[in-house]
């Protein structure tokens, strides 16, 4: 049984989505802080800089956002087609003072503004909208044939022109009644943003939408995938569960919990189980243990034989380290919600057959994940080489 647990306090909010006890997901939100990823802005275009191919622009954030001219010109299927942006110049396309409707993609850090783009996309239960583009794609994690043909023809056939989207893997399985029900919602989401915009686009910059709360797109994601309880200690977080449960229906079977403490992550040692997600090492079952090291480009994910010999053949005792490894790394990805550029560093295998056997199991344990994830496999040095996008920004 899944249940979503939110803790608020003066200084921050934690949430977590436990499943029979067992900690799955944790997200912590500084009060103080704004998260601002998947807001639409009307922003205002400051600077070019044409080295970069870029642009800052001012969408009334305390730091000007960046654009690339990709994130500019019209959205491409790169299944289909490639384009050379270095034949374009970026100042042939926009100016300063111009102003573009953006999207936050990745929120503004110490260091750097917010990372935008004027391709919006718009998460729903069953797809993710993208206005001013025909592609259509559908997640990876739906395997059958049939199935893909049979969501691709419903969500095309109602879809208005130049408008796309990306099949969810929820759609899995839905009904056609349900699937059109959501794609109309998501188009009428769209219509209220451009009146909005119509409406406040001489007060430019100035934001014209809000994305969901990390709680709310956990509950769209897990909805249907046995969320039986939510449980708060905060009077306004559990009135606005409560709201969504009401303009929602399939909510109804979720039970909404106040348990007004100052403290409900001592359910379940939940306390203790959100601190061992922020160790650098985690030991494994068999002795062995992994090390989780993130660094502003990549995360590199280490795994080491430990305390384990084994009792049979050194390659034997590698595969079996490698094997836990593997599905303790998938779930620490997701409690961590590590997005990017992941490296892991395996004991080295002489074996081809059990490097398959690693990269299938990593495939397949990672498929439970509802991030959007890319194995690439091994490389020539014998690192595995993988991406994941955030929770908060999936497009699964």
């Amino acid at each position: 049984m899944l249940e979503l647990i939110i803790n608020k306090n003066k200084e921050n909010k934690i949430i977590t989505l436990v499943e029979n006890g067992k900690l799955l997901e944790v997200y912590e939100e500084n009060n103080q802080d704004s998260r601002n990823e998947g807001n639409i802005y009307i922003g205002v275009v400051k600077d070019i800089v044409k080295g970069m191919q870029s642009a800052f622009v001012d969408i009334g954030t305390e730091k000007n956002s960046l654009i690339h001219l990709k994130d500019i010109l019209p959205k491409i299927d790169q299944k289909k087609e490639t384009k050379d942006f270095s034949k374009i110049d970026i100042k042939d396309v926009v100016k300063p003072n111009d102003k573009l409707m953006v999207q936050i993609k990745k929120d503004s850090n110490e260091k750097k503004g917010a990372r935008v783009s004027t391709h919006i996309n718009l998460p729903s239960k069953y797809i993710v909208l993208m206005p001013n583009t025909d592609i259509i794609t559908i997640s990876q994690k739906i395997e059958s044939q049939k199935e893909q043909d049979r969501l691709f023809k419903i969500v095309k056939a109602n879809l208005p022109q130049n408008m796309g989207a990306i099949i969810r893997t929820s759609a899995q399985d839905k009904s056609e009644e349900d699937i059109i029900k959501d794609v109309k919602h998501s188009i009428n989401k769209w219509n209220t943003i451009l009146k909005t915009k119509n409406k406040l686009e001489l007060q430019a910059p100035q934001k014209i939408y809000e994305s969901q709360t990390i709680e709310e797109k956990i509950i769209v994601d897990t909805f249907n995938k046995n969320l039986k309880k939510i449980i708060v200690n905060d009077k306004k977080e559990y009135k606005k569960m409560v709201e969504l449960q009401k303009e929602n229906d399939d909510y109804n079977q979720i039970e909404i919990a106040l348990e007004e403490k100052e403290n409900i992550l001592q359910i379940y040692d939940l306390e203790k189980q959100i601190a061992k997600t922020k160790e650098r090492k985690v030991w494994l079952n068999c002795g062995g243990f992994i090390t989780i090291d993130k660094t502003e480009a990549l995360t590199a994910i280490d795994v080491n034989t430990g305390k384990y010999t084994g009792s049979k053949s050194l390659e034997e005792t590698v595969y079996k380290v490698n094997k836990e490894a593997t599905t303790e790394i998938a779930k620490q990805l997701k409690l961590r919600d590590i997005g990017g550029i992941i490296i892991i560093d395996y004991i080295d295998m002489n074996s081809e057959a059990n490097k398959q056997k690693i990269e299938e199991l990593l495939k397949e344990e990672l498929k439970k994940d509802r991030a959007k994830t890319q194995v690439e496999g091994f490389t020539k040095l014998d690192l595995m080489e993988l991406t994941r996008k955030h929770i908060c920004s999936h497009n699964d």
